[in-house]
């Protein structure tokens, strides 16, 4: 019977707590602390500016600026001579409002964009976002604001007023003329109001710049007085508004509008159709009101006048053309003719739908090629839409782009498309872009779709969620596993996803093929007992951090431990995240008081230039840096004593897998247990080529495992060969006589080792010996030397011998034949390192089958 032993170290990467080769140290972190009450840390981004200094970047969306609550983005010093938390603000707050999403372009500019930032439009505010650019030097660079929109209230007004003689009383009309200034909204980016007064000439009483808010002009019309004149010339009075009002501080873009008040019919009438004529021609709006005050005083049949005043009036008459009895009537017509100013364009005919007025544009965005994606979660009655800014101008697609996808009979469940956008690369169509919409229809729903700078819109696919309440979708990124620029995995979260009555959370993987298809393989979930976690609220790909080749990825949990939080990494290996997450890092376990860790993670960077990937993770108040770190056994701290010496001390799992050849029975006793001495005097080392600053030793674990009975178990003449490691035999002769120290290394350094091998018989008959060498896929078998250092033959001659050198994927081999005499023969082996694995330490062994 034989048997084939397969000796299995762990040292690294199994589940043993913190102790993986390639780690994220909990021990040695930072914290860098902010305001809680601004939110810091709700955003982490790390950076190297253009001088190659490293800079952590946080958001804080609640941070104050002056009373009023406008967000920012700090900077924080990495260097150690820093003093405090070595953190500053941008001050971006200045222009940009609830700074909330951080996003680093492919130069050394940084976007930061604050989606609630809103600005005044008549009597509401509205919400559609804004983006700031900062340069190398963190200075404010441009403003981007792909939804902003002129307000409805963006016009220029000139008040043409009659101050001719025939007006009476004058107060009545400055009355009129103070309330309807008062129902205007003046300000930068609303109305601007100038007023010329006419009778017989024309005087500009102030210009459309003079006055930049309601009160500064009401107070200068109060100090109007009446100019008089014999004469009524209303069509002089539109001709110099027309030509030179709007002209004195009047915007591009903005809306013209003029009021025309008078008393009576002009005396300048010849002129006044070309007036009109201009005036169409310039696009001015004409609202005009009648005064009979005098028509009525003296009994005067008013219309030919009224005639007049409706020809002056822009069409339809209903609209632009308003008639009082008198002066003292004016004040009945400042509300209905305020409402006419100023209907909203932006809704629809009942006044209710929204287009991109609350779009609050920036609550996600992402770099593609031409420019910038942004996420609009508020356009169209929150239904949602992705917008793109590019150096040419901003595209916005129309709203009959998502109606297939997003119909109009849902609309009222608010999808919030563009809650996270990004892009997939495909290997047949390049780039697609993604967007989730985690409340569409309660369950979530993300599209992947194409975006022309025409703004032409295509939705080529769609993936839905499964569970009502999960936010599908709130969370999406892509995974590009072998760094080879196309995309392997599209990773979706459902962070609020429930089980077992908690939101545990949950993230799908779905495959990208070729084809464009996306096929859902399967999920990561973690099993924390019972608890809220929200895993998924943040993903974070990162660059390989166990050194296998593969990138991976972290996940955030930011509710884990009562709100405590946590993240998770799991490793990838071959086009597949491993669903068995391979290090957990609690906030509990780097310091008391921190709360919702993993709320944001970003990983992309060495940031202490160890030449190691390191994480920003962020929490309530503070931003978390954890270093990655090797951590290796330290074999020079001599912690406990063996045979009375000083040595070094480790643990390590050792598994058995036993095969026999033929059957035997169940109750069968096939070996003792094995005892595992936890300890090495002298080392050979290696130094690995990936990290030359640090040396790695082979380390050999002493083994000591025996059989059952061996004269039951080997035959009489069975030749064994022994390491003189395992202080122990694999096998063992029966006889007075055996080999011993049978192996050794003789040389070891970076690039080689040198395996000395002692084969020997004394006096056993030994046909067709084959000694089997067994190496790991990081050596390649480089020569073969036979050395007979000693040679004592008792016959005159010894039997021929010849070499025999298998080639395969797991050993090299030499075959020899061994004479029955006593003769001793000296191998050297010399195999050469082609690789290192760097996510565990190989033990290397011989096994010896003796046939």
């Amino acid at each position: 019977m034989e048997y084939y032993w397969f000796f299995l170290l762990w040292i690294c990467n199994q589940q043993l707590g913190s102790h993986h080769c390639f780690n994220i140290d909990i021990k040695k972190h930072r914290i860098i602390k902010g305001p809680k009450q601004a939110q810091f840390g709700y955003t982490v981004q790390q950076h190297v500016a253009a001088g190659g200094e490293k800079w952590l970047l946080v958001g804080a969306p609640y941070e104050m600026n002056g009373p009023y609550q406008t967000g920012d983005v700090y900077k924080c010093s990495l260097s150690k001579r820093t003093n405090g938390n070595g953190c500053s603000k941008l001050n971006l707050g200045i222009v940009s409002l609830n700074t909330t999403q951080l996003l680093l372009t492919v130069t050394v500019t940084i976007l930061a964009c604050g989606p609630l930032w809103s600005y005044e439009c008549g009597s509401s505010y509205y919400s559609t976002g804004i983006c700031s650019r900062v340069n190398a030097s963190f200075k404010f660079s441009r403003t981007i604001a792909p939804a902003f929109q002129r307000c409805e209230t963006y016009m220029d007004i000139v008040i043409v007023l009659d101050g001719s003689n025939s007006i009476y009383p004058w107060y009545e009309v400055q009355a009129f003329l103070i309330n309807i200034l008062q129902k205007f909204y003046i300000g930068p980016g609303q109305i601007q109001v100038g007023v010329v007064q006419y009778g017989e000439k024309v005087v500009h009483e102030f210009k459309l710049s003079d006055y930049k808010s309601v009160e500064q002009v009401v107070k200068r019309a109060h100090s109007i007085d009446q100019r008089g004149g014999e004469e009524t010339n209303t069509a002089l009075g539109i001709n110099v508004a027309r030509s030179q009002a709007f002209k004195q501080g009047g915007r591009r873009g903005a809306k013209k509008v003029m009021i025309v008040i008078t008393d009576g019919e002009s005396h300048d009438s010849v002129d006044l159709q070309q007036a009109i004529e201009d005036s169409e021609k310039d696009g001015i709006t004409r609202y005009a009101i009648a005064v009979l005050g005098y028509y009525n005083r003296r009994g005067i049949n008013p219309e030919a006048f009224l005639n007049e005043i409706k020809y002056i009036a822009s069409d339809p008459d209903d609209k632009h053309f308003f008639n009082v009895t008198d002066e003292s009537a004016l004040k009945d017509i400042v509300d209905a003719l305020g409402e006419r100013i100023f209907s909203l364009e932006g809704t629809s005919k009942n006044g209710t739908a929204f287009g991109l007025q609350m779009s609050q544009a920036g609550f996600s965005t992402h770099n593609v090629e031409d420019g910038i994606l942004v996420g609009a979660v508020g356009a169209y009655d929150w239904n949602g839409a992705v917008l793109k800014e590019t150096r040419q101008g901003k595209v916005v697609p129309p709203k009959s782009s998502y109606t297939e996808e997003f119909p109009e009979e849902l609309k009222n469940h608010g999808a919030y498309l563009g809650y996270t956008v990004t892009s997939v690369v495909s290997a047949k169509n390049g780039r697609l872009l993604v967007a989730g919409a985690p409340r569409f229809n309660h369950t979530g729903k993300v599209i992947i779709f194409t975006l022309k700078n025409s703004g032409n819109l295509t939705i080529l696919h769609s993936l839905k969620g499964q569970q009502i309440g999960s936010y599908y979708g709130s969370e999406i990124a892509p995974m590009d596993i072998d760094g080879n620029g196309i995309t392997d995995n599209l990773l979706v979260a459902a962070p609020m996803f429930f089980s077992g009555g908690l939101e545990k959370g949950k993230v799908y993987i779905y495959r990208v093929t070729e084809q464009n298809r996306f096929i859902l393989e399967g999920s990561l979930e973690i099993y924390n007992g019972g608890q809220n976690a929200r895993f998924g609220s943040s993903l974070a790909p990162v660059p390989d951090l166990n050194g296998d080749g593969f990138n991976d990825l972290v996940v955030g949990a930011p509710l884990e431990d009562d709100h405590k939080g946590a993240i998770y990494v799991f490793f990838s290996q071959h086009n597949r995240i491993l669903r068995k997450y391979k290090q957990r890092i609690a906030a509990a376990d780097l310091a008391p008081g921190l709360q919702y860790f993993g709320r944001s993670i970003h990983g992309t960077m060495d940031m202490n230039d160890d030449g190691l990937v390191d994480l920003a993770v962020g929490s309530l108040g503070a931003a978390v840096l954890l270093w990655l770190v090797f951590d290796p056994i330290n074999i020079f701290v001599k912690d406990c004593q063996r045979g009375g010496k000083d040595v070094t001390c480790m643990s390590a799992i050792v598994c058995f897998n036993i095969t026999a050849r033929t059957a035997i029975s169940p109750t069968q006793e096939i070996g003792k247990p094995a005892k595992i001495i936890h300890c090495c005097g002298s080392i050979p080392y290696i130094m690995f080529g990936i990290f030359p600053q640090l040396i790695f030793y082979l380390l050999y674990y002493y083994l000591q495992f025996t059989l059952c009975s061996l004269p039951s178990c080997l035959p009489a003449s069975q030749f064994c060969a022994q390491p003189v490691q395992s202080r122990g035999a694999f096998c063992q002769h029966q006889g007075e006589h055996g080999s011993a120290e049978s192996l050794r290394v003789l040389e070891a350094n970076r690039r080689r080792m040198v395996v000395d091998v002692r084969l020997e018989n004394k006096g056993e008959n030994a046909y067709s010996a084959r000694l089997n060498i067994t190496y790991t896929p990081n050596l390649r078998f480089s020569s073969l030397i036979v050395k007979v250092r000693y040679h004592e033959c008792k016959t005159s001659q010894a039997s021929p011998h010849k070499y025999v050198i298998r080639k395969s994927n797991s050993n090299c081999s030499k075959g020899k034949k061994l004479s029955p005499e006593l003769c001793r023969y000296f191998l050297l082996i010399d195999c050469t390192f082609l690789r290192f694995c760097n996510d565990y330490i190989i033990l290397y062994f011989i096994i010896f089958d003796m046939l």
